[in-house]
């Protein structure tokens, strides 16, 4: 499963920081996890459970900064079934 544009434009937005965000997201449940800045850098997306979980796949964020704050790498990796 890839991050779609839709879902991008969503995971691009800055959030609480340091906080895990659950939601709906079309057709599937969605929970991320944000950095002390408020930008998500762990989703799970796929089935929440009964008990609060989301059962399904698991992706990470590479975000690099320079020293000014500039983004010079930002990108979502695929890390497998949950």
């Amino acid at each position: 499963m890839k991050i779609g544009e839709k879902l991008h434009k969503v995971l691009s937005k800055q959030y609480a920081p340091e906080e895990m965000i659950t939601r709906k997201f079309e057709r599937y449940d969605i929970s991320f996890k944000t950095d002390a800045e408020g930008n998500p850098i762990l989703l799970f997306i796929g089935e929440l459970t009964p008990d609060g979980r989301i059962k399904g796949e698991r992706f990470t964020r590479v975000l690099i900064k320079d020293q000014q704050g500039a983004i010079l790498k930002d990108h979502w990796d695929a890390k497998g079934k949950i």
